[in-house]
């Protein structure tokens, strides 16, 4: 797909809203379940609420959206790579597959803001 391609801003939403709703899952489920800092659950859960901010712009195709949500996302990032780096088992993949889904975002994103908004 070259620049010029009409079905790029398609795939560059797709994959932003994909990363998008898939960090909210992961975030989730990491905290609920899957590798939580205290049995039951933490209240760390809570940072998936600044991620919903952003949802229905990315979903409506917003250029504005896209814009400001790349700087948010870069906390996602920061916090994958740190706990990738500091955790250790099951929380350790977890947090790479957040700055996986970050830089995924992020890159999609960005690149939508170039190419979506000429379209």
């Amino acid at each position: 797909m070259n620049r010029s391609d009409p079905r790029l801003p398609g795939v560059l939403q797709f994959s932003a809203a994909a990363s998008l709703i898939g960090l909210i899952f992961l975030s989730l489920a990491w905290e609920l379940w899957l590798a939580p800092l205290r049995p039951g659950g933490s209240w760390l859960v809570l940072k998936v609420l600044p991620l919903l901010l952003p949802l229905f712009g990315i979903l409506r195709g917003k250029v504005y959206t896209y814009r400001w949500s790349t700087l948010l996302i870069w906390i996602y990032f920061t916090e994958g790579v740190v706990r990738a780096w500091s955790d250790s088992g099951l929380s350790s993949q977890l947090a790479m597959l957040e700055w996986l889904l970050a830089l995924v975002f992020f890159v999609s994103a960005a690149i939508f803001t170039r190419v979506g908004a000429r379209v």
